[in-house]
Order: structure tokens, then sequence, then C-alpha cells
């Protein structure tokens, strides 16, 4: 089913040295005319479906000014809505009570905040230009609005020790919210931190850093959902649910994705192009093999796995017909538990080598 919408807006007060999304500095008339071309976007490739999940993300919604906020949510206007999640991302510096007040105004019921670290000297690192106190002042104030809320947390930062992760987790449970996404840094080509040819840690204390944070929110009432997502019960992102779920969604915006009956597009990231309407770069239609290897892929990302019922009836695919899934199960990196195969808790973060299996089968002899 075709249920939810991304929309992306690529504009920031500042560039954090870890990021390689699409994004530009804030320009006022830019984002006006970025506006306008995303509205002709919308308009003219919506299909009327019921939309239940809609993600803001960028770069930073949130760096708009009010009215250009409400040019942007009115865009969302134009969809068939019974919203059941509705998040934008913000960031401390720019996010105020009058800007809060008009996202719930919208039926927005969800608030995403790239807080990363709240260490000073890491923080400069990854240039973010918010304190502590900013972050206890933000958020206190953005639950009067708006209950939901997530976090994202970077660990594995040159320098960092176990204490330093530990100490980011206490902060956080101080703020008493409801989720938190966890990464390790990735430095990624064409980032400031590639670019000063930055070098990853030590492997050993990369997995003792994702134990200790997987341990601590465990005992914390968080619920380890995801490869890199914990929640407090029932608030589990239902959005990116969706792309886990290998569902359909619309993605809107410059360099924004989509996926909808078996074909994934890609919007241009050339923002002089997309204001001229040339929105899609390309098109990639899916083979059924592609299909049933991205199934496995996202789903495997959730900790409880994959429905195996559900696998059968959607592909007519019994998993147990699959020689290299049986010996992933003998060598017990998966495991299967009311009817979810899933990978085993103790290889979760070796995830990316059992999924390597995965890649490139040819699925449609099993079939």
């Amino acid at each position: 089913m075709l249920n939810s919408v991304y929309i992306h807006i690529p504009f920031c007060e500042d560039i954090c040295s870890y990021c390689d999304f699409c994004k530009f500095f804030y320009n006022e008339k830019l984002v006006d005319k970025y506006l306008d071309s995303l509205y002709e976007e919308v308009n003219t490739n919506y299909k009327g479906e019921l939309i239940k999940t809609i993600y803001i993300g960028g770069g930073t919604p949130s760096s708009l000014n009010y009215n250009q906020l409400k040019k942007l949510l009115d865009i969302t206007n134009i969809f068939n809505k019974d919203i059941i999640e509705f998040t934008v991302e913000c960031n401390i510096e720019n996010i105020d009570e009058d800007k809060i007040k008009l996202l719930s105004s919208y039926g927005v019921n969800r608030i995403s905040i790239g807080i990363q670290t709240f260490n000073e000297k890491f923080l400069k690192y990854l240039n973010r230009k918010h304190t502590s106190i900013e972050v206890s002042n933000k958020i206190n104030m953005i639950k009067k609005y708006i209950n939901n809320i997530n976090i994202d947390l970077i660990y594995a930062i040159k320098g960092e020790t176990i204490l330093d992760v530990e100490n980011d987790i206490d902060e956080f449970l101080k703020l008493d919210i409801n989720h938190i996404s966890t990464y390790s840094l990735i430095i990624e080509p064409n980032t400031i931190l590639n670019n000063l040819k930055e070098e990853y840690i030590d492997d050993e204390l990369d997995y003792k850093m994702f134990n200790t944070i997987c341990s601590k929110l465990k005992d914390n009432g968080y619920n380890h959902y995801e490869i890199s997502n914990f929640a407090k019960e029932g608030y589990e992102s239902k959005h990116n649910l969706v792309y886990w779920n290998n569902d359909n969604y619309y993605g809107f915006g410059l360099s924004a994705s989509g996926y909808i009956d078996n074909i994934r597009y890609t919007n241009t990231r050339n923002i002089n192009k997309y204001i001229k309407g040339e929105y899609i770069y390309e098109k990639e239609i899916l083979s059924l093999n592609e299909i049933i290897e991205n199934e496995f892929i996202l789903g495997f990302r959730k900790i409880k796995g994959i429905n195996i019922l559900e696998l059968k009836n959607k592909y007519n695919l019994d998993i147990y017909n699959i020689e290299f899934i049986n010996k992933l199960l003998k060598d017990n990196k998966l495991i299967i538990k009311d009817n979810y195969i899933s990978i085993n808790s103790e290889y979760i973060y070796l995830s990316n080598e059992i999924l390597l299996e995965f890649m490139g089968v040819e699925y449609d002899r099993f079939i």
C-alpha cells in the first residue's frame, strides 16, 4: 500500500562535518523558489492516496523562517490525510516556540532533533552549534505541544571513550523522551571529515560502545526494535517502519527517493534543474529478485525480523528451501521465534556481514 510521504528540505544554517545529505546554505530567495517548485511537484505527482505518515527531513526544515515553514506545511494539505505520524526534523538552534506551535497546528505530532552528542568537544568536532542547556530548555518547550520526540546520537567519534558514550546516554535519559536513534560515525565521501582525512576508531572499541548503548537503554525501558533505533513501548517510528517493511512511499523534493509499484526513483540533486521542474533524475524497475533481496536487507534491520508466513504469501517463497539461509540458521546467526526469522542478537553488530549473503541471489529459482 502507498500511505507514506517523505519530503526533503535541503537548507541549513551550518554544514555539519559528517553530513553527506543533499544540502545548501540557507538563502531566503532560493528557499521561496524551492517551495514553489515543491508545490508543483507534489500537486502534479500525488495521486490521491490516503496518507498516514509524513516525514519532512533535510537538511534542516526548521531553518526556514516562520512564513516559509507555513508555506511548506500548506503544501502537505494537498494530501488526503488520515495521519498517525507526522514527523519534522529540527535543530535546537533554529527552533522556537512560534514554530513549534505552528507545526502542532498543522498536525505534526513527532519531532526529530539532531543532537549527536552532549560533549562540548565533540560538538565542535561535528560542527554542531547548540549547548546542553539549550537542548534541555528547547525540549521542555517542545513537550508543551508535541510529546513524541526523537533525538539522533552519534558515537565512535575520534577521541571518544566508553565513559563519554555513557555520559551521552545519561544526558539523553535525563531528557525523558521516548525515542533515540544512535549511529556509529561514518566518514562519507564529500564531507568535511573525509576532506580532513579523518580515520575511524578501533573496531573493538566501536563494538564495546554499541553494546554499552544497547545495555544502558534496555536497562532504562527502551526497546531495541531496529539496528540503530530504540523506543519506549508504542513509540517506534511508524514512518521508518514503512522503509524497513519494504512498503511503497512517495519521495518529494531535491534528492528524495520514492518506491511505487516496483519502481524506485530518485530526484535530481541539481537545485537549478529542480526549480525548473526537472524533478526525477533516474527510475529503476526492480526485478522480482531485487524486490525479494530488499525484503531481506531491509527486513533484517528490524530486531524482530521478518514474518515467515507473510513472506510466503507475498512471494510464494519458502525460506526453508534456500540453502544459505538454512546454513545461517544452523550456525545460529539467524534464529526463528514466533514465526519470525531474525538476526541473532549476538550478531546484530555484524549484521552487514550477514546481509551480504542475501545480495545477488537468484530467488526466483526457489519459488
